[in-house]
């Protein structure tokens, strides 16, 4: 069974499957967890969307077990150590395969190719197959007997319980109890106390706890790390052969790293523990009673009583019985926006599905759901009912609002992002691997060092004992146990730089990944543009022949037209507008408007319209509200909610409303106000010169004036899929009467009584029009529509409608479809949404750059195509084109779409391969069309038509259209994660930068996150920076490039410097000597460290240069660099070290190995050479712009350098005698040290100019040769499919196709 295999990622979670070309689709629920045999050894799982693994069972052994015991004592550790580090060695001696249902433990392995092993652990159960895996049981004719133990296994903190039914380990994070029928059911069928200890068995306690190693536990990991293992067995060896100075600073340097890395991990699982950890009290009702409990006791199933002040954050997954509530789910997607939530509806709660719709994606089921961790804003119990009599009974008269919980701990979407957070998805980075590799090759190097120095200590007939440690001693030499921290050092510094800059990253590793990030996806609200939209004003649709955009003289059938923007309510109504005194503070003389004559109102109805109702007595209509309909709209059509007196909502419903200038008031909870039954209403509004309710009620002064308010009765909120939201309005009447019930009861107050009622709708205009009366759409809708969006303005349609004569019991049972039909279109509200300062240069820097951009919004497409064009995404000429559905829809296999041009020349692109159809230009109808294929131009596409291409499209086709498109609109969110997984998929390096509104998806998904909200979901994302100017992505690919860089050198020079040391004691091996002890410690501390820690420091260029620096160790220009300083070293030091031998005044000193005595003049020139060289490969390995700062900018670095330097010559040409003692250096004729400085001088010189000039040529020479060697084995006529590309372009792709550069390949098509 292979999982690794990659496919293209869907909408729909797939099972990838060996040897498969597609990837299947997802089976039904109940048959999700498939066994791989008949037999049930094996089974893989779909978890999420994230994660697939094959669970493998394994049944323990004590034979077994014995055998690795003595395997263990036999090789003194050896194999524990190994067993530590590979897993699958300690199973397969320990276990054996078994049948799933027998085993005592599961070896899992992800897609990732990830293995661990997991206890499996069994529990006295009782409960029934049926209460248990209810959807198994429902689909199988089996009997309901019940389950004695309970079988279950965790891995990232999923349960995997054993259904006996099936022999396979299912999730129990989508159980549903079968008595969800209904909020009747679930109130009157309370689980006893057996069953909820039963419960417990499956779900836990509802805890979101980071499992916590001991001190104990953390220390052995860090002792028993590979790396460290091997410092101590360094040192250990050291310490045998009396190095004991450089063995303790050593061992000073690994404990000091150890104890810094433990403090390290004990402060990162505090601080995800305590975002993680919450504890609060809850009322549940259980047993018939109220009782107050720790949250941590809450199971699935459970009713809890969510009242004001008693709960501030929900503990758990649940869905709201009754009541209704506002919360903060910032937490979950990023926006500190209030998000209202209403009960669920039986058919809802009947139907849930976790599997088939999670929650927390869907806007649809997300509107009942009260999501952990989410804060509460505000509470309100709903109208008290027959059905929940019982529940309350014992509630001391305390009314909250009531909830049913339905996931706990790490099954609710905190513990998902917990768990994003402690797994994220495993680094791939080629450097990483090379690196290791790299190690690899360094130990093989000193193995065969080890060999040769082993016969040549046999040939001088050295002592064994000494023979061995020397030889283990080139080992230790070779392979510097300090190189995976040096490596490490340039992302130090860059992380504590970007800290600096208020950019915060979570995942160091991502830092190198920025330096090769080749695509930018950017939102566009609060990312390119402004946070807030601003209202730019309104157009409302009148008459053809109302001349002047008067309010009130309507013709009846006559054609509308839109009026002429209104920027300002004050521009809409000069004067409060009046039809009848008794409403006005303002006679009529005093108001602008036309005088309406003596006949009545015209039947016309348009946006500029009046509110109007046929009065009893009265046959005509009579003017009753002085408000145009469209002002209505703006009014009453939002989310808005009062908490504390404030305002609250989403940005553009708060601009739009404060546009009015309306008043609201949500809150009925007045005496008066239950008198006169306004609770029915959910929110009133009323302009702002009529007096509030309870004022005109209790007031005097009012006389028997009527004021009128509207008050919203239903509303449906803005839906994702349908793009729109509506309400049901009432007008509420009301006078100085109400006090002393001297006038009737309103409408409002009798709920039996037919009465008139408003519905108001606003949404994207395009599906707006869908939904309109063809008549009351004005002849210009489009070309109004286009005219704004093209401008980079939103805009919104609000429409209206009256229901007349209806109960109010009815009206509150409809369904969405039946209010949102028919509708008569008002107008146009625009918004204007501004770039931030920053954007035009960070789009025009990173296209100077070469650096892919495309934006990914859930705006308008049109509006997304003229902010892309001033913001320079793409240039103003270049043509794009937009998909149109021309035969059925986006979830219909056989719809058919067409590419035209957005700005409707007629030009086509073909829908398959994306190549031009007709001429782009000049209207020149004789181009030839392979003219056209060059020419620029980009495709802009909508989330239906991403939607439909991701599902029924060729794989070619879709990912063409990946590397052409530059704009997707209206995406939802896990389309933009879907985007970002398949443009990773074709090869690119992709970055994602959104306010983390809608993004979580996409940032976590991407090879670098960037997310510029500093809201707890955002934690998910790599990076997080607290300012809002897109210059953080600069800096974030500035110092990514950097750390990149930085890292390639301090391992080359951390390569290089083991090797020119491993050349130094291999040539004094030779001759039965060594580097004294001091020697080294001169050597490792003074001068490598130092040096490693200050080349890190170097900081990144200023500008970004249009190539990427390399990723690979094992690229040409790499590896001609690497080895060409090693050839360079060695032949320096091997001439050095023949030299010194051939002089006439040469002494060859006294060594005794034994005893580690090497006051010999080889002794001394290997190490006066050997210590310029590590000086001189530092300044050749800083590379300097144009990724890095130049290194003259770099002080600690040059001023160690300098200091090094000097020392250094001090010590080859007169050197102080206390220092020639302590590194055993023997006494040189005067011209023989100005001759090894002359040495060194030609070192440098020969060192930089191969660095600069010798290895690049020979880097393009071999790519040269490479080239040729791959054009001969190319068959023109067999490996491609058009056989007239020439050899030089069919290399090409072939080397492509081996990088997984799909993308390139698809580009090079469209040349």
């Amino acid at each position: 069974m292979d999982i690794n295999s990659p496919t293209r990622p869907t909408a729909q979670r797939t099972i990838a499957r060996a040897g498969s070309q597609q990837p299947l689709q997802r089976p039904s629920p109940h048959l999700q967890y498939i066994p791989l045999t008949d037999s049930f050894f094996e089974q893989e799982v779909v978890v999420d969307d994230d994660l697939t693994l094959i669970a493998y069972g394994r049944k323990y052994s004590n034979l077994r077990a014995w055998v690795f015991t003595f395997l263990c004592f036999f090789t003194c550790g050896i194999f524990y150590l190994l067993s530590r580090w590979y897993c699958s060695l300690e199973m397969n001696v320990k276990t054996y395969p078994c049948i799933l249902a027998d085993a005592d433990w599961i070896c899992v392995k992800n897609q990732w190719g990830e293995v661990s092993i997991q206890k499996v652990s069994t529990v006295a159960y009782g409960q029934k197959n049926s209460a248990t895996f209810p959807r198994t049981f429902n689909n199988l004719a089996l009997p309901d007997e019940p389950i004695e133990l309970l079988k279950y296994f965790e891995y990232r903190y999923f349960r995997f319980l054993l259904n006996p039914l099936t022999g396979r380990f299912e999730p129990n994070y989508a159980w549903t109890d079968p008595q969800w029928t209904s909020v009747v059911s679930c109130l009157r069928h309370r689980d006893s106390n057996d069953e909820i200890k039963q419960k417990y068995s499956i779900f836990g306690k509802n805890q979101v706890e980071i499992a916590e190693k001991s001190n104990v536990q953390l220390l052995i990991d860090e002792v028993l790390h590979p790396f460290f293992v091997f410092q101590i067995a360094s040192i250990i060896l050291w310490s045998l052969d009396n190095y004991y100075y450089y063995a303790a600073c050593i061992f000073i340097i690994s404990v000091s790293t150890t104890i810094s890395n433990f403090i390290e991990i004990k402060t990162n699982i505090r601080r995800m523990r305590s975002l993680s950890r919450f504890v609060c009290q809850v009322r549940l009702f259980r047993d018939g009673y109220w009782t107050n409990h720790s949250s941590d006791d809450l199971i699935p199933g459970d009713i809890f009583e969510i009242e004001p002040g008693s709960l501030n954050i929900f503990p758990c997954d649940a869905v709201l019985l009754t009541g209704d509530c506002i919360v903060n789910e910032s937490m979950l997607t990023g926006e500190s926006l209030p998000v209202s939530k209403v009960p669920i509806p039986d058919s809802e709660l009947s139907n849930l599905d976790f599997d088939a719709e999670e929650p927390a994606s869907s806007a649809h089921m997300s509107r009942y759901f009260l999501f952990s961790g989410t804060k509460i804003i505000r509470i309100r119990p709903g109208p008290p009912t027959e059905v929940e009599h019982h529940v309350r009974n014992s509630m001391n008269g305390r009314r909250g609002a009531l909830a049913l919980v339905v996931r706990t701990g790490f099954n609710t979407t905190k513990g998902s992002l917990v768990r994003s957070m402690l797994f994220p998805r495993p680094n791939t980075f080629k450097f990483y691997r090379d690196s290791f590799r790299f190690i690899g090759v360094l130990a093989m190097i000193s193995f065969i060092g080890f060999l040769a120095s082993l016969y040549n200590f046999i040939k001088l007939e050295i002592e064994w004992q000494v023979i061995i440690i020397r030889a283990l001693d080139l080992i230790t030499i070779a392979v510097p146990p300090a190189l995976p921290a040096t490596m490490a050092i340039g992302t130090s510094f860059a992380i504590s730089r970007l800290r600096k800059s208020n950019i915060f990253c979570t995942s160091p590793p991502r830092v190198n990944i920025g330096g090769k990030i080749n695509m930018m996806c950017f939102d566009k609200t609060g990312t390119l543009t402004e946070e807030g939209l601003d209202v730019l004003g309104v157009r409302f649709t009148l008459s053809i022949e109302n001349e002047m955009d008067c309010p009130f003289t309507e013709v009846p059938r006559a054609q509308l037209r839109f009026s002429r923007l209104y920027r300002t309510i004050e521009t809409l109504l000069p004067k409060p507008l009046v039809i009848n005194q008794r409403h006005s503070p303002l006679p009529l003389a005093n108001t602008s408007m036309p005088s309406i004559g003596n006949g009545p109102i015209s039947l016309g109805i348009s946006g500029a319209s009046i509110f109007h109702a046929k009065e009893p007595g009265n046959p005509n209509l009579e003017v009753d509200y002085p408000y145009p309909l469209i002002i209505c709209a703006m009014a009453t059509c939002h989310s808005i909610k009062v908490v504390s007196g404030e305002l609250v909502g989403d940005p553009l419903d708060l601009k739009m409303f404060e546009f009015t200038k309306w008043n609201i008031e949500e809150d009925f909870s007045s005496t008066i106000s239950k008198k006169s039954g306004r609770l029915h209403a959910t929110l009133t509004v009323r302009p702002p010169w009529v007096p509030a309710f309870d004022t005109v009620a209790k007031g005097s002064g009012f006389h028997d004036e009527v004021y009128t308010e509207l008050g919203v009765v239903k509303s449906f909120e803005f839906a994702s899929h349908l793009r729109r939201m509506s309400v049901v309005v009432q007008r509420i009447k009301y006078s100085n009467s109400i006090h002393s019930q001297t006038i009737p009861e309103e409408p409002l107050q009798a709920p039996d009584k037919v009465v008139d009622f408003e519905v108001f709708v606003k949404g994207a205009p395009e599906v707006m029009r869908g939904i309109c009366t063809s008549e009351s759409l004005p002849k210009d809708y489009d070309e109004q529509l286009k005219g704004y969006t093209h401008h980079g303005y939103r805009v919104l349609a609000v429409a209206w409608k009256k229901m007349e004569e209806h109960h109010l019991s009815t009206i509150l049972k409809m369904k969405r479809p039946d209010i949102e039909n028919d509708l008569i279109f008002l107008g146009f509200v625009i918004f204007e949404n501004k770039l931030k300062p920053g954007t035009l240069p960070v789009i025009r820097t990173l296209n100077n750059a070469c650096i892919r951009q495309v934006m990914c919004t859930g705006d308008n497409i049109l509006t997304s195509v003229s902010v892309s064009r001033e913001c320079e995404l793409i240039s103003s000429d270049t043509k794009v084109f937009v998909p149109k559905f021309v035969s059925g829809q986006s979830h219909e296999e056989d719809a058919q779409i067409v590419w035209e041009d957005v700005d409707e020349s007629g030009a086509t692109v073909d829908s398959v391969t994306f190549l031009p159809n007709d001429p782009l230009s000049n209207g020149d109808s004789n181009s030839e069309r392979t003219n056209l294929i060059g020419r620029d131009y980009i495709l802009a596409i909508t989330g239906d038509a991403f939607q439909w291409m991701l599902e029924f499209a060729s794989d070619e086709s879709f990912e063409k259209m990946l590397v052409k498109c530059q704009i997707f609109a209206r995406m939802s969110p896990d389309q933009k994660h879907f985007l970002v997984e398949n443009l990773q998929s074709i090869g690119y390096c992709v970055g994602f930068c959104g306010d983390g509104t809608n993004d979580c998806g996409a940032l976590k998904s991407a090879d670098i996150g960037l997310s510029l909200s500093e809201a707890e979901a955002s934690v998910a994302a790599p990076f997080t920076s607290k300012n809002k100017d897109l210059d953080c992505v600069l800096q974030v690919i500035r110092e990514g490039r950097a750390a990149l860089v930085t890292s390639f050198c301090c391992f080359k020079y951390m390569a290089l410097y083991s090797l020119i040391q491993f050349t130094s004691v291999s040539l004094l091996y030779s001759l039965a000597q060594n580097i004294g002890d001091f020697q080294f410690m001169y050597i490792d501390l003074c001068l490598i460290i130092p040096v490693a820690v200050f080349m890190g420091q170097t900081e990144p260029y200023s500008s970004i240069y249009r190539k990427r620096p390399t990723a690979t160790l094992v690229s040409k220009k790499v590896l001609t660099s690497l080895v060409g300083q090693i050839l360079l070293a060695i032949a320096f030091q091997f001439y050095a070290f023949m030299w010194v031998r051939q002089q006439p005044w040469y002494d060859p000193g006294h060594t005794d190995m034994e005893n580690e005595e090497y006051e010999t003049m080889e002794n001394t020139v290997v190490f006066l050479v050997s210590s310029f060289q590590y000086i001189i490969n530092a300044i050749v390995f800083t590379v300097g712009p144009p990724y890095q700062a130049t290194i003259w900018k770099n002080v600690p670095l040059i001023t160690i350098l300098i200091a090094l330097f000097s020392v250094t010559t001090v010590l080859t040409l007169n050197p102080p005698e206390f220092m020639s003692e302590i590194l055993d250096l023997v006494e040189i004729p005067y011209e023989g040290r100005v001759y090894i400085l002359s040495l060194a001088i030609f070192n440098f010189i020969a060192s930089w100019a191969t660095e600069k000039f010798i290895s690049p040529l020979i880097a393009k020479f071999m790519s040269f040769i490479s080239e040729r060697i791959d054009m001969m084995y190319i068959n023109p006529q067999t490996d491609f499919v058009d056989p007239t590309f020439s050899l030089k372009r069919m290399a090409k792709i072939r080397k492509w196709e081996l990088a997984n550069k799909r993308f390139k390949i698809i580009q090079d098509g469209f040349r």
